[in-house]
């Protein structure tokens, strides 16, 4: 009985410590959760309230059966997950190529090209498409050079104000997304596997495609589902292009509301595009966990 009573004594103190720490941990936690709360979650309910608030006053659903039953909406949501999913298939195409000629195929200048994708991931979206525009814009160094040298009025690369342009531009933003994760995963790989696999006579193709591919599958999904979040976010490409007839749902927010002014119909767009985001990053997140990134 007093062996018990000794050790209720020296777990006393730990006890106490435990609990201090944690509400330590816990007042130290109140000032980001507050910041948090006034930045981003007041802003997000002020948007989610004035969506079921239509003009006429009142509460109700009306904004969101108007901007549903409308077509410009169908369209712009149609026009978002089609470039988005090309988007993100084109990223991971050529990404999955330009990180394998960086990771196995020795040239000079390789570990500076590495670590140029590193750089290339703080550009801002608007930089590339700009830089895109100085080569195939109408006035471009493309159309330029056409003109000099066929003495025409005009040059024949006009693509970047249609959805391809913005395609394009896309897929070149966002490619290195898809690489950085590949590349971490290459680096990790066994050599000793793809020199077995060689000395046994099998061809590159095969080698990539029974060795190096399933390897590599997971950080596909991964920045797959990265790109696919971002893409469908984008708004910076998609203006700067100056693409007509392409609209997409961060778009029909910006004409919603400042071109027309009607801020019930921008935040459902904003909601519904909102709520798309966060399905798709929980599946981002739940293929990280599970890659371990």
């Amino acid at each position: 009985m007093a062996s018990v009573a000794a050790q209720d004594v020296r777990r006393g103190p730990s006890g106490s410590r435990v609990v201090r720490e944690r509400g330590t941990g816990v007042l130290w936690a109140l000032p980001p959760v507050i910041v948090l709360a006034l930045v981003f979650l007041y802003p997000l309910a002020l948007v989610v309230q004035q969506s079921f608030s239509p003009d006429e006053g009142g509460t109700s659903l009306t904004p969101y059966a108007d901007v549903f039953a409308s077509r410009s909406f169908r369209d712009a949501l149609t026009t978002t997950v089609w470039l988005a999913v090309g988007s993100t298939v084109g990223c991971l195409v050529l990404g999955f190529v330009l990180a394998l000629v960086i990771a196995f195929v020795p040239f000079p200048g390789g570990k500076a090209v590495a670590k140029f994708i590193d750089v290339f991931l703080s550009f801002p979206s608007f930089l590339i498409t700009l830089a895109l525009l100085f080569i195939y814009g109408s006035v471009g160094m493309a159309n330029g050079i056409w003109t000099d040298v066929t003495g025409t009025a005009d040059g024949p690369f006009h693509f970047l104000t249609t959805p391809w342009g913005v395609l394009l531009a896309e897929i070149t933003f966002f490619t290195p997304f898809v690489m950085r994760p590949l590349l971490a995963a290459f680096s990790q790989m066994d050599t000793a596997q793809l020199e077995v696999a060689s000395s046994l006579g099998a061809k590159p193709a095969r080698i990539v495609r029974q060795v190096i591919l399933p390897e590599a599958l997971p950080a596909l999904a991964a920045g797959g589902s990265l790109v696919l979040v971002m893409c469908l976010n984008e708004f910076g490409i998609v203006l700067f292009t100056g693409a007509k007839g392409v609209t997409t749902l961060p778009m029909l927010v910006y004409g919603k509301a400042i071109l027309e002014s009607d801020y019930p119909a921008a935040c459902v767009v904003a909601v519904v595009n909102i709520a798309i985001s966060v399905g798709l990053y929980s599946l981002y997140r739940m293929v990280s966990r599970r890659v371990g990134a």
